[in-house]
């Protein structure tokens, strides 16, 4: 039978996303050769960012900044204005301080002040129709998991538009969109209970007849072709990429999910693939922490966890607001 009890789903999946974020600052920018030599084994500190153990980065301020607005309901400004925030107040950082921002974050969250200022973000947003190839970074997939549970039970057609408006907050593209639909649809059938493998097969399908039904362009279709139209568990590590470039993490994340049977593999195999080793371990860390559970992730990577209990709150806070 199914497991479909959601208690707690809502801090598993943060606290998945932040340990998964955590254990990969310290390795950001090396390179899969050099992780080979000298893996990602455990929670440890300094490295690249100089950071202490169990500091999370801006994947999880900013999926925080998400969780935290719609314990309020579901605002676009007041997402915006977390967002601005963080970037300038340091509001749900690890420590205080912002240590890694994206270009294009950094560029599209100006431009949300600029157009709270003069009342509201609509206009910026009507723009993602129109918006380039360079905003397909995996800025937006990195912190969209909170948005799993208010688009429960909407059609596919309603959550689209609601994760392109979220999305393009920051990466306005709709390939950037389509990649967090793909992600958070494999989230939604966790929640309901699936396994591994059927939650992947059944978003698959899911995804094809939206593509058919919404007439989803035949050239951003190719995009997705290695996770939605092939079965990406048939691609060998080396075939996989791990940079900043949206597909790439969506690719290497789902890849880790289905390939390795626990969180810890799951995350430390995102890791150990090199380069943008935060950001592959947040989104890995989402999916496995959603699928598997606080209580199976390592105890002391959980008790290491920068602002552990502030977390835990977030997600009890976010889980009432939705159960209320």
């Amino acid at each position: 039978m199914k497991e479909k009890n959601n208690s707690h789903k809502i801090v598993d999946a943060l606290l998945g996303v932040a340990i998964g974020d955590a254990l990969g600052v310290p390795f950001e920018f090396r390179s899969r050769e050099q992780l080979k030599e000298n893996p990602c084994r455990d929670m440890v500190g300094f490295g690249s960012h100089n950071q202490a153990p169990g500091t999370w980065s801006d994947d999880s301020s900013l999926t925080f900044c998400l969780a935290e607005s719609l314990t309020k309901g579901y605002d676009l400004n007041d997402i915006a204005k977390k967002f601005i925030l963080w970037r300038k107040l340091a509001y749900w950082t690890a420590h205080e301080n912002v240590f890694d921002i994206g270009m294009t974050t950094s560029k599209s969250i100006s431009s949300l002040e600029h157009h709270l200022e003069k009342g509201s973000i609509r206009q910026y947003l009507d723009q993602k129709t129109s918006a380039n190839e360079n905003t397909n970074g995996n800025g937006s997939l990195m912190r969209i998991i909170p948005l799993l549970f208010y688009m429960k039970g909407k059609t596919i057609q309603e959550q689209f538009e609601i994760i392109w408006d979220v999305s393009a907050l920051t990466h306005g593209h709709i390939r950037a969109a389509m990649s967090c639909l793909i992600y958070l649809k494999l989230c939604e059938f966790i929640l309901e209970g699936e396994n591994r493998l059927d939650a992947y097969q059944k978003t698959r399908i899911v995804i094809e007849k939206f593509w058919a039904d919404s007439d989803f362009h035949k050239m951003e279709q190719y995009h997705f072709e290695r996770c939605i139209q092939n079965d990406i568990r048939h691609l060998n590590e080396e075939d996989l990429n791990s940079g900043g470039y949206v597909i790439d993490s969506l690719e290497a994340s789902i890849w880790c999910f289905l390939r390795y049977n626990s969180y810890e593999k799951a995350v430390l195999g995102a890791i150990n693939l090199g380069h943008d080793t935060d950001t592959t371990g947040a989104i890995s860390g989402g999916l496995a922490g959603l699928f598997y559970g606080t209580e199976k992730m390592p105890e002391k990577w959980v008790e290491s966890l920068v602002k552990k209990d502030a977390i835990i709150d977030l997600g009890q806070r976010l889980e009432s607001s939705f159960s209320a």
